[in-house]
């Protein structure tokens, strides 16, 4: 901590203030408050020609595909600044969890690190298979569902292509690489 508080609430405040200014532009474009459910919404309508839920509290279910081989299949769309966990609503499965992830997080404390909005990884996962392989292995599903590497590596549609569930086109690997770190 410095010597004089009065300067580091000062910055604080001229750098919240700040924030608050890209906050409303971001909101403005989401047409809903700033948060990484929104925002991972809006990419992933534009990116995948996903219908969105009128609702914004539908519980578990964000959106169905329009195109290609899943159109009509329903969707559950997150955001996480880092690769390790995925929330999983088991009495509410939609058809896909579609997961678009910054890197993988190492298993250590956040304290003193900083999670960027960013998307380094896509993931598309059949929601009754993955909730049926964690029940088989004994894990807890919910929030925070413990998901092996192995399973992100086969569910991976970008930037390398290893399931066959969703295969993207060069414009949406262009489109999602604005957002690359």
């Amino acid at each position: 901590m410095s010597e004089d508080p009065t300067a580091e609430l000062t910055e604080m405040a001229e750098l919240l203030t700040e924030r608050n200014l890209l906050e409303r532009r971001i909101a403005e474009l989401l047409g809903r408050p700033v948060s990484t459910g929104p925002i991972g919404e809006w990419i992933a309508k534009r990116v995948f020609a996903i219908r969105l839920e009128d609702a914004a509290n539908t519980r578990a279910l964000d959106g169905w595909l329009t195109t290609g081989p899943l159109a009509g299949k329903s969707v559950n769309i997150k955001l996480y600044g880092k690769r390790d966990l995925l929330d999983i609503t088991p009495a509410h499965l939609p058809d896909y969890y579609l997961a678009l992830t910054g890197p993988k997080s190492a298993a250590v404390s956040s304290r003193g690190t900083h999670a960027p909005v960013l998307i380094d990884g896509v993931y598309i996962f059949d929601a009754v298979e993955l909730v049926s392989t964690l029940h088989e292995r004994g894990v807890h599903v919910g929030v925070a569902s413990s998901v092996r590497v192995g399973d992100w590596q086969a569910a991976q549609i970008f930037p390398q292509a290893t399931s066959p569930v969703l295969v993207l086109d060069d414009a949406q690997r262009r489109m999602l690489s604005l957002f690359a770190g």
